[in-house]
């Protein structure tokens, strides 16, 4: 291939510049020419499509969010949407598109795969819930930004002898809670992933302040139910003195990690490679510290994410 195209779709994720940043200096030293479309598959529709060159992504690798910007467009899973899609990369005389972002970026780059145009899949969301991939790109900085919020509420918490609801992002998978609740050494961690009983959870909180314990702190994954709610659940088993952080999208923003940069590299790069050499329909990851090549339908349409559980236990047997 000698010309390629980059688009970021979905949530913005710490990391995604360094990504793009990657693919485009990466190709650049292939020989190969690079396009930047703007606001994800919606920009792909419309034509938003410009071409990039080395200075055009410099001094973006320390920048959060994604310098391609990104938008909601559910018509492209329409088959209308998909063969505009197709059309405008035509036009441009691209051959082969790397997609960085979640779920339903993916889903786009499966469809374009199904309509034989090569694309690749670079797993960039905070969530952490892409299957075929240990770490997605902005995973390491969402969960570092909580832990930073987790230290400053405990200093409150214990200053009034609070117990704290911390509401994290993470709608279906409870990855940032499970991480950064382990890290933070939280009393107890909910996510969609495991069940819990309100009951044990009161018990537990009473048995810290029988010891003398000055704060108690809940991580809860937003899949679960509001904070708000869970503590309207938790008064209903005693009064625990609770009040809730709802810490919502401050969870995305920020500079990358080094470890988010590198990964973010690494991606982009490996992906690079993977078109120069004509393959499509992958997506790629990183499974026990190697990089890895996936076929993204198979992905997608067969396996699916699992979060460590062996976590959650361990954080029960140390959070007393």
């Amino acid at each position: 291939m000698k010309r390629i195209a980059i688009l970021t779709s979905g949530g913005d994720a710490p990391g995604m510049n360094a990504a793009v940043r990657a693919v485009t200096r990466k190709a650049i030293h292939e020989g190969m020419e690079v396009y930047g479309i703007n606001y994800g598959y919606a920009g792909l529709v419309a034509g938003d499509i410009r071409k990039l060159d080395v200075p055009d992504v410099g001094d973006i690798i320390q920048r959060g969010g994604t310098c391609l910007y990104s938008a909601r467009y559910p018509e492209f899973a329409t088959e209308e949407g998909q063969l505009k899609g197709i059309e405008q990369l035509k036009k441009f005389g691209i051959e082969g598109l790397v997609v960085i972002g979640g779920d339903g970026s993916y889903h786009g780059a499966l469809a374009l795969t199904k309509r034989g145009f090569p694309a690749v899949g670079v797993p960039g969301t905070i969530d952490n819930d892409i299957p075929a991939t240990d770490f997605t790109i902005g995973f390491d900085t969402a969960i570092n930004t909580v832990l930073d919020a987790i230290d400053r509420i405990r200093d409150t918490a214990t200053s009034h002898v609070r117990t704290f609801i911390i509401e994290v992002m993470g709608r279906d998978a409870g990855d940032i809670a499970l991480w950064a609740g382990v890290a933070g050494g939280a009393d107890d961690i909910i996510i969609p992933e495991h069940e819990f009983d309100m009951k044990q959870v009161a018990n537990k909180i009473r048995q810290g302040r029988d010891r003398g314990k000055k704060h108690c702190l809940i991580i809860l994954a937003e899949g679960v139910m509001s904070g708000h709610d869970f503590a309207d659940q938790l008064a209903e088993h005693g009064d625990f003195h609770a009040r809730v952080s709802v810490l919502g999208h401050i969870v995305r923003g920020g500079s990358p990690t080094a470890r988010d940069r590198v990964l973010a590299s690494k991606f982009g790069g490996y992906a690079v490679d993977l078109l120069k050499e004509g393959k499509g329909g992958l997506c790629v990851g990183i499974l026990n510290n190697e990089l890895v090549a996936s076929d993204i339908v198979e992905t997608l349409e067969t396996k699916k994410h699992h979060p460590d559980l062996s976590l959650y236990d361990l954080n029960h047997q140390i959070s007393f």
